[in-house]
């Protein structure tokens, strides 16, 4: 998997699952969820966001109800990675199931809003375009940056399967 490079999309600390995808709109398609995706905190997200975007957040990023909604939509929505000083548990694993780079940055509030910004997941590298400051943060291990590469858990799986590798 290549280096992801967007613009960058700030957050403070504690957004949680709620403020991602609220519970009103679980009865939607997911398509139509994202339409409203983020938007008690950035109004204007769905309708901006553009493929290869990397949000970028404070402490425990994705806290609260473990809905796997919250970065399926994010990945829908075109988001390369989220960076974070830190993340909810469970919305990290998530993330990683469905094939969304999460990467632990504590200098995450150093980089500004559309700042462009390369993410090497799997070095652990980090880019800021507008003033060429580099960060190292732990990679994503080889085995998980294969099962992202595949698409997530279960295209990984499937793809496992049907070469008679499980």
């Amino acid at each position: 998997m290549s280096a992801i490079t967007g613009s960058a999309w700030i957050f403070g600390d504690n957004i949680d699952t709620d403020l991602i995808i609220s519970g009103v709109y679980m009865k939607l398609t997911p398509e139509e969820m994202t339409q409203h995706c983020l938007e008690a905190v950035a109004p204007d997200f769905a309708k901006n966001v553009r493929a290869g975007d990397i949000i970028v957040a404070g402490a425990n990023f994705g806290m609260g109800s473990s809905r796997e909604q919250a970065p399926q939509l994010l990945k829908m929505l075109g988001v390369g990675a989220v960076l974070a000083s830190s993340f909810a548990r469970i919305f990290y694993r998530n993330a990683l199931n469905l094939g969304l780079p999460a990467l632990i940055l504590p200098e995450a509030g150093e980089i500004d809003p559309g700042d462009r910004i390369s993410v090497d997941a799997a070095a652990g590298k980090i880019v800021n375009g507008k003033n060429g400051k580099s960060y190292n943060c732990e990679p994503i291990p080889d085995h998980l940056m294969a099962m992202i590469a595949d698409g997530g858990l279960m295209a990984h799986l499937k793809k496992k399967i049907d070469a008679g590798d499980l």
